[in-house]
């Protein structure tokens, strides 16, 4: 009786460890390699395009594997802690070096899983550390011009995009803080943004003007507020975030032009260049100055200014309380895989 008595305890003990286990949440990928990414073959990536194969940039995580491609550790962190890029106080390095990821998911986890993960990868890589703060700033205003805006309702949101449908020629997936995106590229170069529900972004060159035309859809003002932003980020305007003050709460038919010249200087500004994408000084210590505050190369922040302008509407200095994301510690080189 007494042995049946411990085997019983034994039983419900392992039993209890092997419930406690399987309950036990996964806290990062099972394996990852992560390397420098290389110096973009701009002949070589033309020629894919040109057959209809689009290069894999940015995240794409299924329920295997998550790849984050080509990506600036900057973004790497904002996607791991769903900021954006302009919320992230730390080294110059951030917006300079570039990393290739290749993780396997574990089993049972899902896509939504993978922010952690990647926070996990980024802390034991990267010895990366940070904490959460509210600061005053300064910033661009959104607001209404003086002759009211210019703008045009849009009908009724896209539908959802359809993950499990084939891709097109031409097309590529890629996943962002805000669902899965689609991107069409046609043989006059010029391209679709498909966002789903969040609305289509269409571009197109312009030969005579030289210029680049982004047409886009459903539009709502905060989200006009970080497209500018992120514009600004990239290629000018002292890297400052643009906040809607309009007032607007309708999602609108969005027009902008952009000079090609202005493009090329912002692409070069981000290591899109002839060369490759650019090394960057810094080290790892924590003296915080926001990663990606630059100066205008090649006139980025008045092309945006007069675009702004047509949609009756314009940019004004003032100051605001931003959230940001403050890297106290982290390295330029990860560890070994």
């Amino acid at each position: 009786m007494k042995t049946r008595i411990t085997l019983t305890i034994a039983l419900g003990l392992i039993l209890a460890a092997v419930a406690a286990l399987a309950q036990t949440p996964n806290t990062g990928f099972e394996v990852a390699t992560v390397k420098p990414s290389p110096p973009l073959d701009r002949a070589k990536m033309a020629a894919e395009i040109q057959a209809g194969r689009m290069p894999r940039f940015g995240p794409h995580v299924s329920l295997s594997q998550a790849e984050y491609n080509f990506m600036l550790l900057r973004d790497l962190i904002a996607l791991a802690y769903d900021v954006k890029a302009y919320q992230i106080t730390g080294p110059p390095f951030l917006a300079t070096e570039r990393f290739d990821i290749v993780a396997k998911m574990p089993d049972g986890a899902s896509k939504d899983d993978a922010p952690k993960f990647l926070q996990a990868l980024l802390a034991e890589r990267f010895k990366l550390a940070v904490h959460r703060d509210t600061q005053e700033r300064p910033v661009l205003a959104l607001v209404v011009g003086k002759d009211g805006p210019k703008l045009k309702e849009s009908p009724a949101p896209p539908a959802p995009i359809d993950e499990n449908a084939p891709l097109k020629p031409g097309e590529m997936k890629m996943d962002s803080p805000e669902g899965p995106v689609r991107i069409t590229r046609y043989p006059d170069n010029s391209m679709t943004i498909n966002r789903g529900a969040k609305g289509i972004v269409k571009t197109r060159l312009d030969p005579e003007t030289r210029a680049m035309i982004m047409e886009s859809s459903n539009v709502t003002m905060p989200g006009l507020a970080e497209q500018l932003t992120g514009m600004f980020q990239m290629g000018g305007g002292g890297g400052k975030q643009v906040v809607d003050q309009t007032g607007l709460k309708g999602s609108y038919e969005v027009t902008m032009e952009f000079a090609m010249a202005d493009l090329m200087a912002m692409a070069r500004s981000q290591g899109m260049g002839p060369m490759g994408p650019g090394g960057g000084g810094g080290g790892s210590g924590t003296n915080a100055s926001p990663a990606s505050e630059a100066s205008d190369p090649g006139g980025m922040g008045s092309t945006v200014y007069a675009s702004v302008k047509k949609l009756g509407l314009k940019l004004e200095p003032r100051k605001a309380k931003v959230e940001q994301l403050v890297i106290d510690h982290v390295e330029k080189t990860p560890t070994e895989n």
